[in-house]
């Protein structure tokens, strides 16, 4: 395996990782506020914005959160694409420390969609429902 290889694949788990924590943002700012609220836990809300006041200015600021989120989930898709078939060492040892970290990358950008799916129902849909 060349090094490009090894690059690509080590930059498409670190894509991953970055756009998980993008994502999780939009958890904090949207989905667990509404959460807490939606099972009557209006005191442990308030608490949490207590304790951590970057919660209110993240819930102001969401479309500018989401659009960033977003971009972050592009490019790591398209690392993610474009990695997909890269070649793995010969050697058995590398190779399976290849495969493992393309598919570690890839679980965790799964998680990281569930995480903006997620963020935007409860900060774009369940206000127009509810």
């Amino acid at each position: 395996m060349s090094a490009d290889g090894l690059a690509e694949t080590r930059g498409s788990l670190w894509s991953s990782v970055a756009s998980l924590f993008a994502t999780s943002g939009t958890l904090v700012c949207c989905a667990i506020p509404a959460l807490l609220v939606a099972l009557g836990a209006g005191a442990a809300l308030s608490s949490l914005v207590a304790v951590f006041p970057q919660v209110v200015w993240l819930s102001e600021h969401k479309l500018g959160l989401f659009v960033f989120a977003g971009l972050m989930l592009g490019a790591s898709g398209v690392l993610q694409w474009r990695n997909r078939t890269a070649p793995c060492p010969t050697d058995p040892a590398l190779r399976q420390g290849c495969l493992r970290t393309r598919k570690l990358a890839a679980r965790v950008y799964g998680v990281s969609v569930v995480f903006y799916l997620v963020g935007g129902w409860f900060a774009f849909v369940m206000p127009l429902v509810g």
